[in-house]
């Protein structure tokens, strides 16, 4: 539980302090408008970094997220407020396409990186033959979810807040999720156990493709559309999600709840840098330096951390 404590402990002052910042900045974010706009895309982000965090457990990394986003989010642009069985039949058979990816991956001993790069033309690809064009629209059902008005507290902190609170119980809580963070972290161990390596790993990028696919339908929830590139940038601000918030990509060390800190993090990142009046075409930049930022804040936590121990 400590070094639980521990792992979440800067992704949360990290956010603290950027949250400070906007608010400095701009006074009128401070309330329930400004932090619905100042989050308005940290559900589709926060759930892509879970995806990405559950390849990540079992010491692989998936270079297609951002393109498999991008696909589900044309399907259900594009088949789910007309023909919702025959979107439902496309991303069933998606999430079959990752188990198998998986299985193979692990069968043959394939660099996870080249694959998955491999993967992103062909979901790319099949997103292009779905939607030209943009255009397409949401479900009436999906936009009254995404859109909905909670108390106290808006729509996009109240999903994230159970995004964190469902993948910590799945990942951290059931056997299925120790048996994830068993693969990354001693797989031969696991298979003297007496389970199957190659079965965990299937199951485990299936349930990362679930999670991938939440975030397309999210994401034309809240945009009422889609196109074949519209979610190309979650592939790294995934990565940098789950690193952000305590991960690690290897060992199959992560923190659920850090992860989806570490996405709003970097949602809430994308509004601080445009009231610095920072170029767009700049701001991937200085994402990456607040990311490199935090990185060294943990390094220098973990070293005073280990001096102390060994004293």
């Amino acid at each position: 539980m400590k070094g639980f404590s521990a792992r979440l402990l800067i992704p949360v002052i990290s956010l603290a302090i950027l949250l400070c910042a906007v608010f400095y900045l701009q006074p009128r974010t401070m309330s329930y408008l400004g932090l619905n706009l100042l989050f308005n895309l940290a559900v589709p982000i926060a759930l892509a970094t879970i995806a990405q965090m559950i390849i990540m457990s079992v010491n692989d990394l998936d270079l297609s997220i951002g393109t498999f986003v991008s696909f589900a989010a044309c399907v259900t642009a594009a088949f789910m407020p007309e023909t919702p069985l025959l979107a439902i039949a496309i991303l069933l058979a998606a999430i079959a396409a990752y188990a198998v990816l998986g299985f193979v991956i692990t069968l043959q001993s394939l660099p996870s990186i080249v694959v998955t790069l491999g993967m992103s033309f062909v979901w790319g690809g099949l997103a292009v033959l779905i939607l030209p064009s943009p255009g397409g629209q949401a479900p009436d059902w999906l936009r009254s979810i995404m859109t909905v008005k909670p108390p106290l507290m808006p729509m996009a902190i109240v999903a994230s807040i159970i995004i964190a609170l469902v993948s910590h119980f799945i990942i951290m809580r059931t056997t299925f999720g120790v048996a994830i963070r068993g693969a990354g972290g001693n797989g031969r161990s696991l298979v003297r156990a007496g389970w199957s390596l190659l079965k965990i790993k299937a199951a485990a990028y299936a349930l990362a493709a679930f999670f991938a696919i939440l975030s397309g339908m999210a994401l034309v929830g809240l945009t009422t559309a889609a196109d074949a590139n519209i979610a190309l940038r979650y592939t790294l601000l995934s990565i940098a999600g789950v690193i952000l918030g305590g991960g690690e990509f290897v060992g199959g060390r992560v923190s659920p709840i850090g992860a989806v800190v570490g996405a709003l993090t970097l949602t809430l990142a994308a509004s601080f840098l445009s009231f610095l009046h920072i170029s767009p075409d700049w701001q991937i930049g200085a994402q990456g330096a607040i990311l490199i930022v935090v990185l060294g804040l943990r390094l220098i936590f973990n070293f005073g951390k280990r001096k102390g121990s060994a004293s």
